[in-house]
């Protein structure tokens, strides 16, 4: 009796954890605490990521300033390679994650919101959101490298950062320009 006990208590608690880590990354509570993604999680966030970069930079490409649409065009051009490297490794692979093919709400909501803003004030809403959201990859590459159960993604996962980080420094040099 006592060792089912222990047993299901076991269970409860890794599949509480399980579902923490996926809750996690999505609420950013994962990165808060540096807990290693899951790799469907990475997966679908670094896929997400690059989406939303893509379609945002196009959005920019019509409506931001000279400097915001030289950034977008260097988005679409790396995230666009970084999408296909992603494709290419989990093509290759052995493991059942699948790349997501549509944004998530949350992203949806963010695409809305740039297409939606006027020119004159586009700068407001697109430049801080670009610091954000490279922030967020940042912290996701270098944690899945860092402890990721993938070792293909995740030597991949620690390759990425460098230029991810050269993003953000971009993007935060167009957030100081508009203040």
């Amino acid at each position: 009796m006592r060792t089912i006990i222990v047993t299901m208590l076991a269970g409860l608690f890794l599949s509480s954890t399980a579902l923490a880590q996926s809750m996690g990354e999505k609420t950013g509570v994962n990165s808060t605490l540096g807990i290693t993604p899951s790799t469907t999680d990475f997966v679908k966030e670094a896929a997400t990521s690059d989406m939303l970069e893509i379609e945002a930079a196009r959005v920019a490409l019509e409506k931001g300033n000279a400097d915001e649409k030289q950034f977008a065009d260097q988005m679409i051009k790396d995230h666009t390679k970084t999408s296909s490297e992603l494709k290419a490794m989990l093509g290759d692979s052995i493991l059942k994650t699948s790349i997501p093919t549509t944004l998530d709400e949350n992203s949806k909501k963010k695409l809305d919101t740039l297409r939606d803003t006027k020119p004159d004030n586009f700068a407001s809403e697109y430049d801080p959101v670009q610091v954000s959201a490279h922030k967020d990859a940042v912290s996701l590459f270098e944690r899945y490298a860092k402890g990721g159960e993938d070792e293909k993604l995740k030597d991949w996962a620690g390759k990425t950062p460098p230029a991810l980080q050269h993003h953000l420094e971009m993007a935060q040099a167009l957030d100081k320009k508009r203040k």
